[in-house]
């Protein structure tokens, strides 16, 4: 098959980036022919291994650029540069003649299903149904944000298919016939498993504000009031970096909690933590819960819409805490310190659990759908 991914750039290292990276490189080992079309791309190198034999072509519109402008330039902007992006997508698909395009719920999202290229059109997305209104925005941004919402059901309804992550996610879009679910596979088959006896736990993710870090910053500041040996490491990048910083000073926390920057052999680096802690306020199936059970490290989740609770089964595998209970989170990240046995136990079971998130069983499923695409 001749197979087309849309997505904003490759260069970023987020979850979905790795994700379209695990599923491309699988697809071309397996003999099906990848592209992977970019808006934002810059020059910029993927910032996970893609298999040499993947083309690569970077559109140059930078929707990105406009981020930080002025609404009314921002609006005007937009409109000119959708219309770019459809011209030349439409051009480039129509040399390609792909089987399958697929667009990641970026921003060719809206007009993709409409060229005609012959190739059938897939849409997937990377988090839940109400992502945009889990941003909790007001005024003027909330109806824009409500309107969007509503926009995103008639825009999934055009595709020969729509993938979700999760039954939870299933359940929010309704009776579509075009509706499928396909969780994320494991990133990695790990090589070891980590022993959980450092005084470690990790968290990764954007520093931004879906990730939620605050909220783990302070309740880390009531687990040092009980429990000053064990320490907090968060990989990642983002807008917030300077926010977290000060909030990690103003706490005193400077001595146990560490920023730190993404790692790209991240596998590694899970080995020497005991604990995974992820609070983030929305999710579509989040990454880092798969890789750190993979390695064998018990969970400690928010229970947030949608993903965690595919994962976390809550008192075997690990702890979901309710949505931003602090306390809550705090207690169950305490107890899993202190108590040396159920840390293990719970470990053991995550390990065991990431059986059914095997890469050949979930591309199994991807290649089902595409080839009853194809034949239908």
């Amino acid at each position: 098959m001749i197979i087309v991914y849309n997505i904003v750039g490759t260069f970023n290292s987020g979850g979905m980036e790795r994700v379209l990276t695990n599923k491309a490189n699988y697809l071309t080992k397996n003999g099906h022919s990848v592209t992977i079309i970019t808006t934002d791309q810059k020059g910029r190198a993927p910032f996970y291994k893609l298999e040499e034999s993947i083309h690569c072509i970077d559109l140059g519109i930078n929707y990105t650029d406009d981020l930080n402008k002025n609404p009314l330039i921002k609006l005007f902007s937009r409109i000119y540069k959708t219309r770019r992006h459809y011209k030349i997508l439409n051009q480039k698909l129509k040399q390609i003649r792909a089987d399958i395009v697929i667009s990641m719920f970026d921003y060719e999202a809206p007009f993709l299903f409409k060229i005609n290229d012959g190739s059938k059109k897939v849409l997937e997305i990377h988090f839940s149904k109400y992502k945009r209104l889990q941003y909790q925005r007001n005024g003027i941004f909330k109806i824009v944000d409500n309107y969007l919402s509503r926009l995103d059901q008639k825009i999934v309804e055009k595709y020969d298919k729509f993938v979700v992550l999760t039954e939870e996610d299933k359940k929010l879009w309704g009776s579509l016939s075009n509706l499928e679910v396909i969780p994320n596979a494991n990133s990695f088959v790990p090589t070891s498993t980590a022993n959980l006896n450092a005084k470690k736990v990790i968290a990764l993710g954007r520093f931004d504000y879906q990730k939620g870090f605050d909220d783990l910053i302070k309740a880390w500041s009531i687990v040092y009031k009980e429990n000053s040996n064990w320490i907090l490491n968060i990989y990642g990048e983002g807008a917030l970096k300077r926010n977290y910083q000060e909030l990690i000073n103003e706490l005193g926390l400077g001595n146990v909690v560490f920023l730190k920057n993404p790692i790209l052999d991240i596998e590694y680096v899970y080995y020497e933590h005991s604990i995974l802690a992820m609070t983030s306020r929305y999710e579509g199936l989040p990454m880092v819960l798969l890789e750190a059970q993979a390695c064998g490290l018990p969970l400690v989740s928010y229970d947030c819409m949608c993903g965690p609770k595919d994962i976390v089964v809550d008192g075997i595998n690990g702890f979901l805490v309710e949505q931003g209970n602090i306390d809550s989170m705090s207690n169950a990240l305490l107890r899993l310190m202190h108590e040396e046995e159920l840390r293990k136990k719970m470990g053991a079971n995550a390990k065991s659990n990431s059986c059914q998130f095997n890469e050949s069983l979930i591309m199994k499923k991807w290649i089902t759908l595409f080839t009853n695409l194809m034949t239908n």
